[in-house]
């Protein structure tokens, strides 16, 4: 599971979350502390670029927020990123600068690095989006299992398995993924970096950095 490391997923420098990640093997171990860190963090935002917007709710002065969007805290909003209209944040959320959260997105417990698109009917819960991902429109991340039992991330390459002790569990996804559209990522899922995934996918499991995931049986290296 060397690939799924936190290390080897994702630019700390990319968020304002990194302390979040300080100690922390695997980028699903934050999922449980995200509210908590929101409300600590948003108090020491620096008032002449952040404004608190109600309760545990700080938003940057120069992001775009459409006055149709809802936002329940804890959450953070980063600077020059877009909440377009009817956007549905419904608290512990992070999200970083010069990110774009679309018309009708759900967001819920979840880590956005800087420069994410979630632009187009998405739903992202219990998850950790890295530096200049990118979820086609009406991709959504599954984060509870049909049998509600606890998630356990499993490499298809090594047979290696994880036992997360969650049971609410969307997808990783890495540094400069590409999700392709209505696509659904199960519980568990792990993307590497610079992966892609082809549209109307079902991905569960760990996909090895720089793959391209046609479907389950046909996951390929990039030239």
């Amino acid at each position: 599971m060397e690939n799924c490391k936190i290390e080897n997923m994702y630019d700390l420098d990319q968020t304002m979350a990194a302390e979040l990640f300080e100690g922390k093997t695997y980028p699903w171990e934050v999922l449980p502390e995200i509210g908590e860190f929101i409300k600590k963090f948003g108090e020491t935002l620096d008032p002449e670029i952040y404004e608190n917007k109600g309760e545990n709710i700080w938003i940057a002065k120069s992001a775009k927020v459409w006055p149709t969007v809802s936002i329940t805290g804890p959450c953070i909003i980063g600077e020059n990123t877009e909440v377009r209209q009817c956007a549905f944040i419904r608290g512990n959320a992070l999200v970083g600068n010069d990110c774009v959260v679309g018309n009708s997105t759900e967001l819920k417990n979840v880590v956005l690095f800087n420069h994410v698109q979630v632009p187009h009917y998405n739903y992202v819960g219990d998850s950790v989006l890295g530096y200049y991902s990118h979820m086609g429109a009406g991709s959504i991340t599954s984060n509870v299992k049909s049998d509600k039992t606890l998630v356990v991330v499993k490499d298809r390459e090594s047979g290696e398995q994880i036992e997360t002790g969650l049971k609410k569990f969307g997808a990783m996804l890495g540094n400069h993924v590409e999700v392709g559209c209505n696509s659904v990522l199960n519980p568990g899922t792990v993307i590497c970096p610079d992966s892609n995934v082809y549209p109307t996918s079902s991905v569960r499991g760990v996909v090895a950095p720089h793959s391209i995931f046609k479907d389950a049986e046909h996951i390929v290296k990039k030239n």
